[in-house]
């Protein structure tokens, strides 16, 4: 199972990877770092929530529709966590901070992001130090809703620590 959905989505990233090189963005360059800025908020403010236990503050950064995904493929430990809709990942969501309430470590903020915009929806990719897990790599698929960026997906592979010999 982990195999097939590793398979599916390492194939999925290849070709959404290849296409965005075709073309970097169709958002005049003028206002790409305006978005770009933007986009690097929304996910930075989505971060603090998370970690800080914010379950309101969270939920206002993700787009609310059927469609959505969130997935966690952590390497260090082999586990696998998929949710698919906007309920199953509030209620992921909600339910892990209810069992989970104190704080937890705050990993360094994003200061830069490889993005590609598409109209109303961007493709964002980075890589990010976590204290608790190691380094993880995350793919979000943003779209904008009634003016402003929104989470609509979010890969995360997490590798843990690196080995320091």
């Amino acid at each position: 199972m982990i195999k097939r959905v590793l398979s599916i989505l390492l194939i999925s990233v290849f070709i959404f990877s290849f296409a965005c090189k075709q073309s970097e963005s169709n958002v005049p360059i003028d206002n790409f770092e305006k978005e770009k800025i933007a986009i690097l908020k929304v996910l930075n403010e989505e971060t603090k929530a998370a970690f800080t236990r914010d379950y309101q503050g969270w939920k206002t950064k993700w787009v609310h529709e059927d469609y959505v995904s969130k997935t966690y493929m952590n390497f260090a430990d082999s586990t696998l966590s998929e949710s698919l809709g906007w309920d199953k990942i509030n209620n992921f969501v909600k339910t892990y901070i209810e069992e989970h309430p104190d704080p937890a470590p705050l990993p360094d903020l994003l200061n830069e992001i490889d993005v590609r915009i598409y109209g109303n929806g961007a493709w964002v990719e980075y890589e990010q130090e976590d204290q608790q897990l190691g380094v993880k790599r995350e793919t979000r698929l943003m779209e904008k809703v009634d003016g402003e960026w929104k989470i609509a997906g979010m890969q995360t592979v997490i590798y843990g620590f690196k080995n320091e010999e």
